[in-house]
């Protein structure tokens, strides 16, 4: 059954260095080449974008802070992408780029079809993970929830007929 939501994601990653320096290097150059396979994953709807073509100039957390803003069908897709595809290398070595956060650094949430978030939409979502857990509203990819269009509530014995 389709949806007529799809999943929004943000993750923040705080750098070891400036993007310029010898130790960001690798990353940046990775950067072109794990966006445009994010844009050929099935599933891939949007993403954040300054005017070089990714996100890295958009710093609303502090200037050592990257952002990533995307929307993608469900959380299968994001999945997929995430950690079955090249990407997946990227993860593995981000210790050698960012800092490891004490808070959480990613947050997912169900937007209305056609629906492309803002940055303060994402860091209000990012707050409610961080001070509530998951959520409906926010959550994370261990515990994920339905879009609002696929749960379905659980049936009480006064409707299933039986006596």
């Amino acid at each position: 059954m389709s949806s007529r939501f799809e999943l929004a994601q943000l993750n923040i990653a705080s750098m070891k260095a400036p993007l310029e320096s010898p130790v960001m290097a690798d990353f940046v150059a990775n950067l072109e080449p794990i966006n445009a396979l994010a844009e050929r994953s099935p599933g891939f709807i949007w993403r954040l974008q300054d005017e070089a073509g990714d996100a890295t100039a958009i710093r609303p957390f502090g200037a050592e802070v990257l952002v990533n803003l995307s929307v993608w069908r469900d959380v299968a897709s994001l999945t997929d992408f995430a950690y079955r595809s090249d990407h997946a290398q990227m993860l593995r070595r981000r210790r050698e780029w960012f800092e490891r956060l004490s808070a959480m650094h990613q947050v997912l949430w169900w937007v209305p079809e056609g629906h492309r978030p803002s940055m303060e939409e994402g860091a209000r979502r990012l707050a409610h993970l961080r001070e509530r857990g998951p959520t409906p509203e926010a959550f994370t990819f261990r515990q994920s929830f339905l879009a609002p269009d696929q749960a379905r509530p659980i049936a009480t014995f006064a409707e299933t007929g039986a006596e």
